[in-house]
């Protein structure tokens, strides 16, 4: 089942990459007593992604951040160097923490699987976006697959 409003945030690790390589980060450290948007990816470096998804949040951080969102949190089925070198290329150090779902943990636990194995790109999360509060849902919106509509950073703000 898919995760929605007024769920808690399953328990799960995922990874950031910092100057020491990967480092795990848990559920309950990214989300418990702050609010954070966050949103997910089929994938870094892919098209969407790279040209509108994850540009827009880090265009958009201070807005968001002037609106009560602590963090800003961008996950993908990718592993932590992957997402370190994406955050490098897109310059998001310092706006959007980037982390890595590789075992596609929190992405199951939330019900937010998507199957691209027939593309060749195995198993990814849709394209989402939350707002966090405390650990509860208090916003989600999930693209179909292919799109790009509900899920970007003007529309995790005009929610707001």
């Amino acid at each position: 089942m898919t995760i929605g409003v007024g769920d808690k945030i399953p328990s799960a690790t995922m990874y950031k990459m910092t100057g020491e390589g990967p480092a795990a980060v848990s559920t309950d450290e990214l989300f418990g007593g702050k609010t954070v948007a966050i949103f997910g990816v089929p994938g870094a470096f892919t098209p969407t992604c790279s040209a509108k998804h994850l540009p827009g949040f880090v265009a958009k951080a201070d807005e968001l951040k002037a609106k009560g969102v602590d963090e800003i949190v961008c996950m993908a089925v990718n592993d932590a160097f992957v997402m370190g070198a994406w955050a490098k290329d897109q310059g998001a150090e310092g706006k959007v923490l980037l982390v890595g779902d590789g075992s596609a943990e929190f992405t199951k636990a939330a019900g937010l699987e998507l199957d691209l194995g027939p593309r060749g790109l195995g198993l990814r999360c849709q394209r989402f976006a939350m707002v966090v509060d405390d650990g509860t849902v208090k916003s989600i919106e999930i693209d179909e697959a292919g799109a790009f509509e509900k899920t970007s950073a003007e529309s995790v703000l005009a929610g707001l």
